[in-house]
């Protein structure tokens, strides 16, 4: 067997220095695991207010491995903890509950040696035994729940046997280079055993037990999250600043779905962290800094903030031509700046910055209007003197995006297609009818997106072996293309070689720019508030945050 006892992507190592973005007036972080020296020292006790965006009323989940929102995603990696951890600088992947592993030559077999001096918050311990029953509790949960998010980290999946009680082999029918990073996130965290005798919608709405260094005291899904401190907890990984039990005694989140109070509160005291969905305007992140807040800011890896199209039976999209125009009409660089500031960074990609293998595809998405224009004529859509848009046989191109609510992003990207003829129409619908917008095709282009420090992840979106919604999948590629990505993500999971995964992801990343499968519109950049007297704050490798570290001065 070949020893691996860490992963580092070559691109990864390219990103290190610039993969942080920086918004004007913020302060950023790279998570160092070490704690800042002039912030003083931590003070044990205290107890944390955030303030963050609402949770998702279709799917209000705290069950690790069915959800993959990250208003629930960043609360579950602080009261469960996973075999691994990753460097969100490096990409290196570090030992947790994990202490060494080995992978087989021929990338089946994953051989995990486990600490043998933990516990979950009911006092179980955690074995071997907790690691085959957690996998193939997930295993199962596929086939319960298909649509469950975790499914993609465990693509293979055969069997697991705990060897003895600190040793556990887990096996692959096809190779799954992405499982070890899959191990680092919160997907795939270790759940005690009574966790799993519940049903997967009891484990959603809270009946889930782990051994991170907070228990999960409640969830009330559209109000909030209790957590309190776990007493007795030793063993975070290296990436955090100090070992034993985190400072803090509890952390309240609340769900608030205005920005403007959730903004208003961290500037006025009421709360100590605001954390928003998209980044604070200009105007916000202003406010926030002259009240001595500290804005924390990082991409988050995963695919960019994209619209995927409708190419089906005679969607204006399922012509190349115009796949190619509306890549060329969006113009990035101003939508960045306009909607989030100066200093923002503009998307570049398929996927966002920070993602491991990313390559730039900034030529493919410059903003080129007269190119745009000569597509669209090529393609039959002309433009009659004093016409807003284009037509072709007595129709107009119109695009239909369906949205929840209208923002100034959309006004504006409506604007941009409007100078070269393209009627962008805004489509107000609420959120339970998503799923039956994309089973009967009513779109033209709709915007998703998911966190994972992983290029696999976008299978969710493109793969229907995966996807959560296969028509979304089907929708956005011809076949031809479809088969074409479904065999770059099986030669990136079948290759535990660095240069060769890396050779894969980019053919794919081309693939997606090139033949209109994503249009990226903007990098996706977490951003997060912190009152002066707040300290500890840490990203993990998925942007989500680490309240392990995090101290506050003594009142």
């Amino acid at each position: 067997m070949s020893t691996t006892h860490r992963y580092r992507t070559a691109a990864l190592a390219v990103l290190a220095a610039a993969s942080v973005a920086v918004v004007t007036g913020c302060a950023s972080t790279a998570s160092a695991p070490a704690a800042d020296s002039t912030e003083g020292t931590p003070v044990a006790g205290g107890e944390l207010t955030v303030e963050f965006w609402p949770d998702n009323a279709a799917f209000a989940c705290v069950d690790p491995f069915q959800t993959y929102w990250i208003e629930h995603r960043q609360v579950i990696r602080n009261f469960a903890d996973s075999l691994t951890d990753q460097d969100p600088d490096t990409g290196e992947i570090v030992p947790w509950l994990a202490t060494d592993w080995t992978v087989s030559d021929d990338g089946l077999t994953y051989t995990f040696d486990l600490r043998d001096d933990v516990t979950f918050s009911d006092g179980t311990a955690f074995t071997a035994d907790s690691v085959v029953l957690a996998l193939d509790s997930a295993a199962q949960t596929i086939k319960d729940v298909p649509g469950a998010y975790g499914g993609v980290y465990i693509a293979g999946y055969e069997s697991s046997t705990a060897v003895d009680a600190d040793t556990v082999e887990v096996h692959f029918a096809t190779p799954n280079a992405a499982f070890l990073q899959g191990t680092s996130t919160t997907n795939l965290a270790i759940l005690a055993a009574s966790s799993y005798e519940a049903t997967p919608e009891e484990r959603c709405l809270g009946d889930v037990v782990g051994s991170g260094s907070f228990v999960l005291d409640s969830y009330t899904p559209g109000e909030g999250i209790e957590l309190s401190k776990r007493d007795g907890y030793n063993w975070a990984s290296d990436l955090n600043a100090h070992q034993g039990e985190a400072y803090l005694d509890a952390i309240h989140i609340h769900y608030v779905a205005e920005d403007s109070v959730r903004t208003g509160n961290l500037a006025s005291g009421a709360s100590d962290i605001a954390w928003p969905r998209n980044p604070f305007t200009p105007e916000d992140a202003a406010l926030l800094t002259s009240a001595g807040a500290t804005i924390e800011s990082r991409s988050l890896p995963g695919p960019s903030y994209a619209f995927y199209p409708n190419v089906s039976g005679d969607k204006p999209l399922s012509d190349p031509l115009v796949r190619d125009a509306l890549q060329k009409a969006i113009d990035r660089e101003t939508y960045a700046a306009t909607i989030y500031g100066d200093d923002y960074p503009v998307v570049e990609g398929a996927f966002n910055s920070t993602t491991p293998f990313f390559v730039s595809e900034a030529d493919q998405l410059a903003y080129d209007p007269e190119g745009a224009a000569q597509l669209l004529d090529e393609a039959g859509w002309t433009l009659e003197e004093g016409a807003d848009y284009r037509t072709k046989d007595g129709e107009t191109l119109t695009l239909v995006e369906p949205i929840t609510a209208e923002t100034p992003g959309d006004v504006l990207l409506q604007d941009q297609l409007k100078q070269v003829g393209i009627k962008l129409d805004l489509s107000v619908y609420q959120a339970a009818e998503r799923a039956s917008i994309i089973t009967n095709g009513d779109y033209d282009l709709l915007a998703t997106y998911y966190t994972r420090a992983d290029p696999g992840v976008l299978q969710w979106i493109l793969d229907d072996r995966y996807a959560g919604s296969k028509e979304f999948a089907a929708n956005a590629q011809s076949p031809e293309t479809a088969q074409q990505v479904k065999d770059l993500f099986d030669a990136g999971l079948e290759t535990t070689n660095t240069d060769e995964r890396a050779a894969v992801y980019a053919e794919l990343q081309e693939l997606l720019i090139s033949d209109g499968v994503s249009f990226p519109v903007f990098e996706r950049v977490q951003q997060a508030a912190t009152a002066g007297d707040v300290h500890g704050f840490r990203f993990t490798s998925e942007s989500f945050l680490s309240y392990y570290d995090i101290w506050k001065d003594a009142a």
